[in-house]
């Protein structure tokens, strides 16, 4: 049941502000074990003996984890139920992560990490089925909350990993930490256990095999793989477009943190502006006119506006809440929404995985970047074509009657 559903029009209850607030704790971690990561792999491929395969695998894990354990999370959920298992999710990322942080093992370094990022899919698909239940007429508000909280989770790894590692002098700690915050957003969670939903317990018709034979489920998914992919690109090869093009790796990089801040203001507007109507294919069209615009400058327009161009495409980056909107506002219910979120995220991370490294085999074929770019606008033009089938007014309840 909703715990606002029963509620006057304007009054939020106590348990509503704490699932508030467990809500935000779990975003903020749920990609601290990604991106804490990426800027000590040298260092840790280092000190722990780890091989090319190995990292190379490291990397490939939060696609294999997202995929993976997100397909099967709405089945546990109607098992464990969806309160306990967000709390399980959580102890699971805490504990993968502190275990990595004190091991000096890379087969168990890369176990734990398994480990961690396995919580991490479970939150991914349960926190838009926790909106949905729980806050159904405040979808696009609840949504901002939730993209803004775990855009803010992402850099905040990202850019303070170093700098702790460098106070400390050891990358354990600057690993660990991360545990902690994770341990902290258990607490919330620990006391909603008390208003664990009634289990949908017949729900198997929501499930994986009706989303397989939905058109509808097929077009977001495919909508989720481009922008995800769109981004794993962003994230793995915009600081060597842009020295390649003439950039210093200082500034490549700071325009790198540019671009990842700009993702929490984004996260901010996208799902509000979505939200207020029926009809998202507007939205569609205008973060992609943004990617294009981006995307086109980098290529063939001057060298010293780059910073244009890269806040043109942090603005399309908008897609990824759009996506994250859509969950709730294709479905009626939150068993329906469960299996849909599981559904795009799984097989949109699976379409995603490949990018960064079909542009790297690309750019190397061809000595230059004209190739990559190529992928890039056809990505942006299935992106379209899902994305204005998705964006129309529909439920995926009544696709059947729509034919």
């Amino acid at each position: 049941m909703s715990v606002l559903a029963s509620e006057p029009r304007g009054r939020t209850t106590p348990l509503a502000w704490l699932l508030v607030l467990g809500i935000v704790l779990a975003a903020l971690n749920l990609r601290t074990a990604v991106t804490s990561v990426g800027p000590l792999l040298d260092q840790l491929a280092g000190a722990l003996g780890m091989t090319s395969v190995g990292t190379g695998l490291l990397t490939t894990l939060p696609v294999l984890a997202f995929a993976g354990v997100g397909a099967v999370t709405p089945s546990l959920a109607r098992r464990v139920g969806e309160h306990r298992l967000l709390l399980l999710a959580l102890v699971t990322l805490g504990v993968g992560m502190l275990v990595r942080s004190l091991v000096g093992s890379a087969p168990v370094f890369l176990l734990s990490s398994a480990v961690a990022l396995s919580g991490g899919a479970v939150g991914n698909v349960l926190i838009p089925t926790l909106i949905k239940r729980h806050f159904p007429a405040r979808t696009g508000i609840m949504t901002t909350v939730y993209t803004t909280a775990l855009a803010a989770g992402t850099m905040l790894a990202a850019a303070a990993t170093v700098p702790i590692e460098r106070a400390s002098g050891n990358w354990h700690v600057a690993l660990g930490v991360w545990a902690a915050l994770a341990a902290v957003a258990a607490i919330p969670w620990l006391a909603l256990l008390r208003s664990e939903p009634e289990r949908d317990t017949a729900g198997r018709e929501t499930g994986i095999r009706r989303m397989l034979g939905s058109r509808l489920a097929w077009m977001i998914a495919i909508y989720f793989g481009t922008q995800s992919m769109i981004a794993y690109i962003m994230f793995g090869w915009l600081a060597t477009i842009l020295t390649d093009a003439g950039y210093s790796t200082s500034q490549a990089g700071l325009l790198l943190g540019v671009f990842t801040a700009l993702n929490i203001p984004v996260s901010v507007a996208v799902p509000m502006i979505a939200a207020r109507f029926r009809d998202q294919r507007p939205v569609v069209v205008g973060l992609v006119v943004f990617y294009v615009a981006g995307f086109g400058g980098l290529w063939a327009g001057p060298v010293s506006w780059a910073p244009l161009w890269v806040t043109l495409i942090a603005v399309g980056m908008g897609s990824f809440p759009l996506a994250l909107v859509m969950l709730g506002l294709r479905t009626r219910t939150p068993e329906v929404t469960a299996a849909l979120s599981a559904f795009g995220q799984s097989a949109g991370y699976l379409i995603a995985g490949g990018g960064p490294l079909l542009v790297g085999v690309l750019r190397e074929a061809s000595g230059g970047w004209a190739l990559p770019y190529t992928l890039i606008f056809v990505v942006l033009a299935v992106q379209l074509a899902s994305g204005l089938y998705a964006g129309r007014e529909r439920h995926l309840e009544d696709e059947r009657a729509l034919g």
